[in-house]
């Protein structure tokens, strides 16, 4: 049993509401990947798309897989982009009989979506102290169509897993937790900075209470986060372009790109959209409904979870390409639970886990077939 003074919920049933999705996610990215392979040599494709042999190791996976083979030294400059922490710990389980780096990273990142529906659910029934909320949030985290990447070998598993942790750590006022996590955080990938940001916020809003003895753990927790990332720059500051090179060769049209205003931004892909590029089409449907989450945030949940929510939303939304943001959507935790929140009629939980578990092998197969960027 577990539960924190709101009830008490049996294990098996926690169990249940975080392996079945789990184990459902994996077998419909499994079909999609083979729907897309059918697909490819059914219609004749040429040239074939890489990502159709490279499976769960297509796209960001193949440098994570690299990385953790041969070291940055194994792949070109940009690649320094990655951040080290799934690279160095798919390496480190490398070194098991019979694994290799790309075993290894995949490994990581399957076992990281794991303990992350575990955390996850801790986190949702805290806030609520409801079963079928809790559980909801975990179907929702691992169905939602962006979440295929949490099968293949990427870090959004992990960042993900970090970031639940850090997130319920502050919110259990556990801050030495917090900054161990945040620091982590910020070098799983550069997104994990952010993390400070709700930090930040739960150490302003509980300074009344805060005594001397909790003073530095707080102010730790928020820097943690930044620890992280300064620690990887400098490492890599000889081996780039500068130190701040790992974030600047992010600005490759082809990549994240230059800065832009949100709002113009967003309009400009829908005018992509209605010149039939599928992608930008996903794009602007999925900003849209970040911004509807937002707005469910600001109005029901603590400050520290709209602000975290409000500041990675616009600094996904100011990249002039709009590819990933379906991702940097789902690795930031309180948009999931806004959708739980906002689903918790049984009929509308029904059509919504339906609707998501389809985007999610739609998603997949546009991924796997080289049409839609994770």
């Amino acid at each position: 049993m577990r539960g924190d003074g709101r009830g008490l919920v049996p294990r098996a049933d926690v169990a249940r509401a975080v392996l079945v999705p789990f184990v459902l996610a994996r077998v419909l990215v499994g079909g999609a990947l083979a729907i897309s392979r059918h697909l490819v040599e059914q219609l004749h494709v040429s040239p074939v798309p890489i990502q159709i042999d490279q499976g769960l190791m297509a796209w960001d996976a193949a440098f994570y897989r690299d990385i953790a083979a041969s070291g940055y030294d194994g792949v070109a400059a940009e690649g320094l982009r990655f951040f080290p922490l799934v690279a160095l710990l798919g390496r480190v389980v490398a070194l098991l009989p019979g694994v290799d780096a790309e075993l290894g990273v995949l490994l990581i990142a399957n076992l990281s979506a794991l303990a992350f529906g575990f955390v996850f659910y801790a986190l949702a029934w805290r806030e609520r102290g409801d079963e079928a909320f809790a559980r909801r949030a975990v179907w929702l985290a691992y169905l939602v169509p962006p979440a295929f990447v949490l099968v293949m070998g990427y870090a959004e598993a992990t960042v993900m897993l970090l970031a639940a942790l850090t997130l319920l750590a502050l919110r259990s006022r556990r801050w030495w937790l917090a900054a161990v996590t945040g620091y982590l955080a910020g070098l799983a990938r550069p997104v994990g900075v952010l993390l400070a940001v709700p930090a930040l916020v739960e150490v302003i809003q509980h300074r009344r209470t805060m005594t001397r003895a909790e003073l530095g753990g707080r102010i730790t927790a928020v820097v943690a986060p930044f620890a992280g990332l300064f620690t990887y720059l400098a490492w890599a500051s000889d081996r780039g372009d500068g130190f701040l090179y790992p974030l600047r060769v992010q600005e490759d049209p082809e990549r994240r790109g230059s800065w832009k205003f949100p709002v113009t931004n967003v309009i400009d892909a829908a005018r992509d959209a209605g010149a039939d590029r599928v992608s930008a089409g996903v794009h602007v449907v999925a900003a849209m409904l970040l911004i509807v989450l937002l707005v469910v945030l600001i109005r029901r949940w603590p400050a520290s979870y709209s602000c975290y929510a409000g500041a990675v939303l616009v600094l996904a939304l100011s990249a002039s390409n709009l590819d990933s943001l379906e991702r940097y959507g789902l690795s930031t935790l309180p948009f999931l639970l806004a959708g739980a929140d906002v689903t918790d009629a049984p009929d509308a939980e029904r059509v919504v886990l339906v609707l998501a578990a389809a985007g999610l092998v739609v998603a997949a197969v546009l991924a796997f077939t080289g049409i839609l960027v994770p």
